[in-house]
């Protein structure tokens, strides 16, 4: 049995895709826990004002489980408002990046599987 707790890990700060601002993540798994396809599966929280910047995986999924805020997630250049419960599928390619354009954290779940 695996058990992490991300409210008990500490948030790394860095700058994300060369977005905006710090972003907080907790890599809770990564490649080497999983005999699946997955590659990693993180904690994050987006400060107010701060950004993943828009980049793309090549042969990769990635999922943004919203579990906290809001913010807008742009894909393929088409923006969209996100909050609390939305789920984002970034398929393999696409161009994507989240702002937290809110005065509160955006707090989510991310993880990428290799196709």
């Amino acid at each position: 049995m695996i058990i992490r707790n991300f409210y008990e890990a500490e948030l790394k700060l860095q700058s994300s895709h060369k977005g905006e601002g710090l972003v907080g993540n907790v890599r809770l798994f990564d490649k080497a826990d999983f005999e699946s396809s997955l590659r990693f599966f993180y904690y994050t929280e987006i400060p107010p004002q701060a950004s993943i910047g828009t980049h793309r995986h090549g042969q990769d999924e990635e999922i943004y489980v919203i579990l906290e805020g809001m913010g807008t997630i742009t894909v393929n250049g088409q923006s969209q408002e996100v909050r609390r419960g939305d789920v984002i599928l970034n398929k393999p390619g696409w161009s994507h990046g989240l702002t937290n354009n809110t005065n509160d954290p955006l707090r989510m779940i991310v993880f990428e599987a290799a196709l």
